[in-house]
């Protein structure tokens, strides 16, 4: 953590004056509080921490963390060190007038063979059955205008929340990019995508996402492209 939060602010410090650092403390009962405090005396008050006292899951921490930042664009990645922030100016030379979202794409995931494979499947499902044209919808390595998440309103509080925020930020009107970044082995936590709970709830959701977001529309006819 202490890496990441020191190469945001080294990258962001080249590129801009105007930014801020939003970290999502979800429920952890480590020492990351205290290792956040420190930082937030080194940083100031650049440096936000917004804490969870229970764990809330990825999708809740993601939604804590758009809904606490506050400049026009909103950047976020993972905390596990698989993706390298300092390729985030790649994305912010694509982010131009009429582009709605930058997204990642990982040039070779570096993961264990079951979890790639696994991947493969989940990503051309959820691909398919949501109509998502983006190629890599778990590269959680992104650029997004702050209208366009002040426009849906995201329910998801599992991995689901990737597949809920790329079909309604691509049904809004500005255009997507794709940009190629690097992947690299997990140097931090452990997923817990791939417990059976997890599995169950993601399935869960992603069943009542498909009936909110591709179903009822079909059936009732209105524009719920936002909602």
């Amino acid at each position: 953590m202490p890496a990441l939060v020191a190469k945001a602010f080294s990258v962001l410090s080249d590129y801009t004056h105007d930014f801020e650092v939003v970290v999502v403390n979800d429920g952890s009962h480590d020492d990351t509080g205290a290792v956040l405090a420190r930082l937030q005396e080194e940083y100031g008050p650049r440096l936000r921490v917004v804490t969870h006292e229970v764990n809330r899951g990825y999708g809740g921490a993601l939604r804590s963390g758009f809904a606490a930042a506050t400049k026009e664009l909103v950047f976020y990645t993972d905390g596990d060190g698989q993706y390298d922030v300092g390729e985030l100016p790649k994305l912010l030379e694509r982010m131009a007038p009429g582009v709605g979202l930058v997204n990642g794409y990982k040039l070779e995931r570096q993961d264990p063979w079951h979890r790639i494979l696994i991947g493969k499947l989940y990503n051309s499902f959820a691909r398919r059955i949501f109509r998502i044209r983006l190629r890599d919808i778990d590269c959680d390595f992104r650029l997004i205008r702050r209208s366009l998440l002040d426009d849906i309103r995201l329910t998801s509080t599992s991995g689901t929340i990737c597949v809920e925020l790329v079909r309604k930020l691509e049904m809004s009107p500005l255009r997507v990019v794709e940009v190629g970044v690097h992947h690299y082995p997990r140097l931090h936590g452990r997923s817990q995508f791939f417990r059976v709970r997890s599995l169950v709830k993601t399935f869960l959701q992603l069943t009542r996402l498909y009936w909110r977001l591709v179903v009822a529309p079909a059936v009732t006819g209105k524009d719920r492209r936002l909602a």
